[in-house]
């Protein structure tokens, strides 16, 4: 049987795919205690610049199919809805308009929304009770409970030179670096994009985490930033946006530009493998712990992952990180969710506890980034804002919860095949 382009392309391109970033992508953050152990992969824009990424134009529908992880519900149903203070919420629901309201599924609601005043709360109930439908999301495999995680933003110290203890580069990305978009030639493609290099007249996977320590890339001149500590810095990695005080005081805040197309490879899992941490400890916090005592291994350890994420400056006046949809996230009201699943962009209701609490934590979010391990009908990653405190719940954060998306009385329940950007 002669192979066919798709089957060669892939083969060719083996290890080096990581799915696009549905709306051009800028800051992902990572998962929660989970996030440790399996990470997600930031998202961003796709080219290094200090402004927020354009929201483009929805392309082409594919075969729409139709979405039956969606059963419709009652907004009395939703476990604390009345008791949700929805004006922490509409800052959130405006940016998410920024970014949805020259797609035709999203206009309507979107023109509505800017005659609502945001310190309207009953006003603000009523807006979305009138205007959009509420669906429970269910699991593919039946059930509708899930996992939630929680990522945030970290502060790190760094100077734009290197030297002392700042010796860690944070790199923007090579110039070497391709991106290949196979959707414009194979829709049935649509959700992989392939990273790798030239290779005289081959185009070969990039260089792996491992490669790109020892100097086999091509990075040199592409530093942003230098910090001072490796294990901070590969959780920043991890979860795609932060940042930096700078020795002489000024504050540099940075977001995912791009990644080398390698899988990412869970530390803590290998960790746990190993004997060195047992799998209650092998969180956020207690793989940070280790590498600190055992600062001869953290090479080999961080190498064992061969994924390695690239950045680029943001604007210091952005209200939080960029998401997947192009705008600054919200803290506590911002999710990432998967865009096979749920339209970027969408109000979700979460039904979740608090970090290892049986609190309940029952609020409306905004569907507003994505991540390489936000995987699943009923997946959700909490953004928790700025610094160490959020950083502590974002590390603790691994809990059962259940999700509604909240879509247009018009929204067509169909897949389209642009991941979000006209309905799915």
């Amino acid at each position: 049987m002669k192979p066919t382009p798709i089957l060669l392309l892939l083969a060719l391109l083996a290890g080096c795919a990581t799915p696009p970033p549905p709306a051009e992508q800028t800051a992902k953050p990572v998962s929660s205690a989970e996030s440790a152990i399996t990470p997600t992969a930031p998202n961003a824009a796709e080219t290094p610049s200090a402004t927020p990424p354009a929201v483009t134009e929805p392309t082409t529908p594919a075969t729409p199919a139709p979405m039956p992880w969606l059963k419709a519900a009652e907004f009395k149903s939703l476990p604390g809805w009345a008791e949700d203070d929805l004006t922490q919420a509409w800052p959130a629901l405006l940016q998410s308009c920024k970014g949805l309201k020259r797609q035709p599924a999203w206009a309507r609601t979107c023109q509505a929304a800017e005659q609502v005043s945001r310190s309207d709360a009953e006003g603000i109930r009523r807006f979305f009770e009138s205007h959009f439908r509420p669906y429970q999301v269910e699991q593919a495999e039946s059930g509708d409970e899930g996992l939630i995680t929680g990522y945030y933003e970290p502060l790190l110290r760094g100077s734009r030179s290197f030297g002392g203890n700042y010796i860690y580069p944070l790199y923007a990305a090579p110039d070497d670096l391709l991106i290949v978009d196979l959707a414009s030639l194979y829709p049935e493609l649509k959700n992989l994009r392939l990273r790798g290099r030239l290779q005289g007249k081959r185009v070969v996977p990039y260089f792996s985490r491992a490669e790109i320590e020892a100097g086999n890339a091509p990075v040199r001149g592409k530093e942003l930033v230098w910090v001072d500590d490796p294990i901070e810095l590969f959780f920043l990695q991890i979860q795609g946006s932060g940042r930096v005080q700078l020795e002489n005081g000024e504050m540099m805040r940075v977001g995912y530009a791009d990644q080398n197309g390698h899988p990412y490879k869970s530390i803590g899992k290998w960790l746990v493998d190993q004997g060195e941490l047992t799998l209650d400890k092998a969180s956020m916090q207690g793989i940070k712990d280790w590498a600190r005592k055992n600062p001869e291994k953290l090479a080999t350890l961080l190498n064992t992952n061969p994924s390695y994420v690239f950045f680029r400056e943001l604007p210091n006046h952005l209200s939080g990180p960029l998401g997947a949809l192009g705008v600054p996230l919200t803290a506590e009201r911002s999710v990432a969710i998967d865009p096979r699943a749920i339209p970027l962009g969408a109000p979700i209701w979460l039904a979740t506890t608090r970090p290892n609490s049986p609190e309940p934590l029952n609020r409306l979010m905004l569907a507003q980034d994505t991540g390489g391990a936000i995987r699943g009908n009923v997946r959700a990653d909490f953004f928790w804002g700025f610094g160490e405190v959020a950083g502590q719940q974002a590390g603790a954060m691994k809990q059962k919860g259940r999700t509604w998306v909240f879509l247009p009385r018009d929204y067509p329940l169909v897949l389209t095949g642009t991941n979000g950007k006209s309905g799915l």
